[in-house]
């Protein structure tokens, strides 16, 4: 079988040998996954260029991205205490929805989607004595903007409180000095930049800040501090973990340090981003967010001010040919998406660029 190309922002496109990872069982307590486990943890840790022995930790959690991200916001919070959430896109919002659903109290500062936070905004909020913990988006895969995670830490930090980082779609390709940035936690998922497969999500932390969060937990499996605990404790998951998943992120961290780690992932990623906006351009179409402010993960491209465009069948017609792109999900304009992440190439970016061409000659909106 050969797969079509995902141009979205995950599940991405897999190399054959993280799928070939996946072909063993192993049990959750033998001696084999237990290291595995430990070794994943530690190159996390590598990755934001921080390390236990500085004060950090790695956990590792079961479910998707957003269950990490669950787990952080219901684990942390006090419950007294305030989120202040940074929203210039829709997975800002989720944050803003699952505080909500866990009865925390929350203050919202939301822009356009296509507009940076303003740090001004940021530093008056806190004046707040309420407030405990600011969340942000590094990489908005709503539109693709990168928000300033550097500047926010430092306003943050100004006023002593928690700060969290949601850099889902960013870690491991995108280059951030971690401790600059003095984020307490950071949630990503396994199945985007780093190239594995679905099934888990993970949370680095500032292991000072976790231990403060003991008896806080509104959830039993989401727990972040008692997964740690059983991490630290035995090597092994609370509950039943992600067996395949975790051998296929260990294949995974391997081939991203092959390639060079952060900077080299990074450059290719860059690539493909060069070369899909270009060929874009060429076509007529118009990106969403201001050139200065994008990412080289995800590209939203405004609709054709044309008639004869009609999304449904441009992604169908695309589909049909063999490639996969990404609706939008903006609110104040008609968007579709393209990603540049995953074992995608240059000349895969320019195999949808030709596939592109051809579906707007067949739909005669050129």
């Amino acid at each position: 079988m050969t797969d079509k190309p995902l141009f979205t922002p995950g599940p991405l496109t897999t190399s054959l040998t993280v799928k070939q990872a996946m072909l063993r069982d192993v049990g959750s307590r033998d001696g084999e996954f237990v290291e595995t486990v430990q070794r994943v943890r530690q190159q996390l840790l590598k990755i934001a260029g921080i390390s236990q022995a500085r004060g950090y930790e790695a956990i590792l959690m079961q479910g998707s991205g957003t269950f990490s991200i669950e787990s952080v916001i219901s684990s942390v919070m006090p419950a007294d205490g305030k989120l202040l959430v940074v929203v210039n896109g829709a997975y800002g919002e989720r944050i803003n929805k699952l505080a909500r659903i866990h009865d925390i109290a929350t203050i919202v500062l939301e822009y356009r989607e296509n507009e940076l936070p303003r740090i001004g905004d940021i530093d008056a909020a806190l004046r707040d004595a309420s407030v405990a913990m600011v969340a942000v988006v590094h990489c908005e895969t709503t539109s693709g903007i990168m928000n300033p995670i550097e500047e926010i830490g430092r306003v943050v930090k100004g006023h002593n409180r928690s700060y969290f980082v949601d850099s889902m779609s960013a870690f491991g390709a995108v280059p951030f000095a971690f401790e600059a940035c003095q984020i307490d936690y950071l949630v990503s998922s396994a199945n985007k930049c780093i190239e594995g497969v679905p099934g888990f999500g993970f949370a680095i932390c500032r292991r000072d800040a976790l231990c403060e969060t003991e008896g806080r937990a509104r959830t039993l499996s989401l727990d972040l501090l008692a997964q740690w605990k059983g991490l630290e404790s035995n090597g092994q998951f609370r509950f039943t973990p992600p067996t395949h998943a975790i051998l296929a992120f260990d294949q995974a961290l391997n081939e991203l340090e092959e390639e060079g780690g952060v900077a080299g992932r990074a450059a290719r990623y860059g690539s493909n981003h060069e070369v899909l906006v270009s060929g874009m351009r060429e076509m007529g179409f118009v990106e969403y967010v201001p050139t200065e402010l994008q990412g080289h993960i995800i590209t939203s491209f405004l609709y054709p001010d044309h008639p004869n465009f009609e999304f449904e069948r441009f992604y169908s017609l695309l589909n049909d040919r063999g490639f996969v792109i990404y609706p939008g999900k903006v609110t104040d304009a008609e968007c579709f998406r393209i990603g540049n992440i995953g074992h995608l190439f240059a000349d895969d970016m320019q195999s949808l660029l030709i596939a592109i061409k051809g579906v707007m000659c067949e739909m005669e909106f050129q």
